[in-house]
This record gives C-alpha cells, sequence and structure tokens, in this order.
C-alpha cells in the first residue's frame, strides 16, 4: 500500500501522498489508488431507505475555496499508523467488512453538513466514543474510516474532502485514546455513493464517514 495515491488528488493539493510525514492530512490514501481487491471489499450498496441512518441536511451548496480545503486543523499531529495493511500482523485491505451483529449498533456511520468535515452533532460525536470504548477493550480489532461526499462538485475536490473527513473521525478517536495503529483512513470522494438517488435526501446519506472492521492476524 505504498503507492495508494491518486495522482489527480496529488496535483490538486501537496497532500495526496502517504509520506509518513506524521501530519495526518498529508498522509492520506483514496480509492481511486486502493490496490486490493480493487476496492471491492472496502464498500457495501446496501443501505436501504427508512433505515434511520440519514444525516444533517444543509443544502446550500458552496464550494470550499482551495485554502479551506488545506486548512490544517490542530489534530494534525495525531501519527500515521506504524505498519500498512497487509504487513507482518495486519490486516490487508480485503480482510475488512461491513460491521455485523452487535457490533452494527456499535460502528454506526457519522453525517456531515454541505461542504463540511468536522462534526459537532452530540450524537455523532457520542458515537465516535462509544466506537473508541470499543476499539480501546478490543486492541486486536482494526478498523478503516472511509470518507464519502455526495455528488456535487469535481471528483478531485470531493477527494480531497472526504479524506478530511475520514481523518477528522480518526483523529478523535486517537484521541479518545485509541491506538493510532487501529486506525487507517481512506477516501472515496464522490465514488460508490450509498443512495444513487440526485436528490436532497441522497445527498445526506452520501456525506458520511463510514466503518469496516477486522481483527489483526
Amino acid at each position: 500500500m505504498k503507492k495508494l495515491c491518486f495522482w489527480t488528488l496529488c496535483a490538486l493539493v501537496a497532500t495526496g501522498c502517504q509520506s509518513r510525514s506524521g501530519n495526518i492530512w498529508d498522509d492520506n490514501q483514496t480509492g481511486a489508488g486502493y490496490k486490493y481487491n480493487e476496492t471491492s471489499a472496502l464498500w457495501d450498496t446496501t443501505l436501504k431507505k427508512g433505515d434511520g441512518l440519514a444525516g444533517p441536511v444543509d443544502e446550500d451548496f458552496i464550494p470550499l475555496n482551495e485554502d479551506d480545503l488545506k486548512t490544517q486543523p490542530s489534530e494534525r499531529s495525531v501519527p500515521q499508523p506504524k505498519k500498512d495493511l497487509g504487513e507482518a500482523g495486519m490486516p490487508s485491505a480485503d480482510d475488512f467488512a461491513d460491521p455485523s451483529g452487535s457490533l452494527a449498533t456499535i460502528f454506526t456511520p457519522v453525517f456531515f453538513n454541505t461542504d463540511e468535515y468536522t462534526v459537532k452533532e452530540k450524537n455523532y460525536l457520542e458515537s465516535v466514543r462509544r466506537i473508541a470504548t470499543y476499539l480501546k477493550s478490543h486492541p486486536n480489532t482494526n478498523v478503516i474510516v472511509e470518507g464519502y461526499c455526495d455528488e456535487r462538485a469535481s471528483e478531485e475536490y470531493n477527494l480531497v474532502l472526504g479524506t478530511k473527513r475520514a481523518n477528522f473521525v480518526r483523529t478523535l478517536l486517537v484521541k479518545e485514546g485509541v491506538s493510532p495503529d487501529q486506525v487507517h483512513t481512506i477516501s472515496f470522494g464522490k465514488e460508490k455513493p450509498f443512495d444513487t438517488g440526485h436528490n436532497p435526501d441522497a445527498w445526506s446519506k452520501n456525506r458520511r464517514a463510514h466503518f469496516r472492521v477486522a481483527q489483526k492476524r
């Protein structure tokens, strides 16, 4: 997983490649460059309307400018995992799956307002804390936080925004005491939407951080 960078994302911002710089906004991965199983193991399109998972709705779409996307919050010092997926003792990308059974009630998605990559809503912050509590008590569990966006704006723009969403959630988990080595991130931007509709209801479901879990080998 040393070459997971999406070249157009690299051209857009200087934060596109996994350089292990220690800056979470520089060290990111994107779905278009994910080499394991062509990412098919990392998504699912089974979300159904009426599941009660629709996120907040804020439909005034004013794209962030380039400076906004490059803004680095104070959490940037959170370290990256010491090992890539698939290395000794680590699960590979295709080992990760949607949480099922009791895990599905713990690893619930976190949703975002239009064009935002931070979370302030109490219920989503509580969800992150619940996930953190589980991961701290299960150190052999690894998670991939996937960042998704709705269909509006360009592919490159949404890959960056998805990266920031995934890394923001990862930062919250690490700040809650989860080992950085347990949490990886990936951005799919507007690829593989959970709801393929072209309306505000569909967009609200697609602006999310989604979780997939696996056990260490």
